[in-house]
């Protein structure tokens, strides 16, 4: 089995916005760092150009959500990418670029091998997950006994 993951949200401007630069300018060099790293399968992207990432997977039409949806082969690959390199420093700042979530905005699950989950498929599980809590067909950190860096790193 694989670590499918999403990570939405909802940007404060528009992405050609000076408010978000900083973020748009490093989204391929933080990307190309992901996939890079031992552990990783794949990755959502949409349009292909430089410098978009997957700011152009809109989420119920609105063009300021941005959604982050990878595949890893372990948790603990994931882990490593999220907390152990450059991504952290970016997560850190998150606020600059980011509304702040009334509810959870990521969550995982295990799929088989070779297959790669859609957005909608990936939307449902984090609707599961706000809606349901936790289980096996929908996580977070907390659920996964192995990971322990997002106790200090990771929302509070």
């Amino acid at each position: 089995m694989q670590l499918a993951q999403l990570n939405v949200g909802r940007l404060l401007a528009p992405t050609d916005d000076p408010k978000v630069r900083d973020f748009m300018d490093n989204l391929d060099r933080v990307n190309g760092l992901g996939k890079r790293m031992p552990g990783f399968v794949w990755m959502m992207e949409e349009s292909g150009e430089p410098g978009r990432g997957n700011t152009d997977a809109k989420i119920d039409g609105d063009p300021l959500y941005v959604a982050n949806l990878t595949v890893w082969g372990s948790v603990e690959a994931l882990e490593a990418f999220v907390w152990g390199t450059i991504h952290k420093q970016f997560y850190a700042r998150r606020k600059e670029w980011f509304e702040v979530m009334g509810q959870q905005h990521f969550v995982m699950w295990w799929i088989e091998d070779g297959l790669y989950p859609s957005l909608n498929e990936a939307l449902e599980r984090l609707q599961h997950l706000n809606a349901h809590g936790a289980s096996d067909h929908a996580f977070g950190w907390d659920q996964v006994k192995t990971a322990r860096m997002h106790e200090t790193h990771g929302c509070t």
